[in-house]
């Protein structure tokens, strides 16, 4: 629901959005305050605080995205998932010098497979995650992910299998 709090000529529109337009599955946990809208939640999930989940996004079952990350539009996470701390999703590979600005068209999608643990901090491009894999803390996937195992580092490499 968007309130607005304040505006006039002198100050800033301050609107708030906390859940709208969201498909959750049964005995979903969500903790406020977040930013969740057009998304798509699984059955027995837990959305931790200061979370952003924006529109075409699809969380599978059993998955947990904890507290102030963000998983933007074209993202699809899939069941019995970890998304710790700070995780950071990108849609926008500035395909043209900069940011796309709302030109959607330019903006790619994000895979992630089912069984999988993204360490706090990680950010990850535009890729496809196989099943099977944990992502080290800090770590920044630019690449497909095809072999189960582990990977850490910048940018996320095979450590080894699990």
């Amino acid at each position: 629901m968007w309130s607005n709090v304040h505006s006039d000529a002198h100050g800033p529109l301050i609107s708030e959005v906390e859940a709208r337009d969201i498909r959750c599955g049964r005995n979903v946990k969500i903790i406020r305050p977040v930013n969740l809208y057009g998304c798509t939640i699984g059955d027995d999930c837990f959305i931790g605080p200061f979370v952003e989940i924006q529109k075409d996004v699809t969380i599978g079952s059993r998955t947990r995205i904890q507290s102030h990350s963000f998983v933007c539009e074209l993202v699809t996470i899939g069941d019995d998932c970890v998304v710790a701390h700070g995780v950071m999703f990108i849609n926008d590979l500035f395909a043209i010098g900069g940011p796309a600005k709302g030109q959607r068209d330019l903006w790619k999608s994000t895979f992630v497979g089912n069984h999988v643990s993204i360490g706090s901090n990680a950010t990850i491009l535009p890729v496809r995650i196989c099943d099977g894999v944990v992502i080290g803390a800090g770590s920044v996937v630019t690449k497909d992910i095809s072999k189960p195992g582990i990977y850490a580092g910048n940018p996320a490499r095979f450590l080894r299998a699990l």
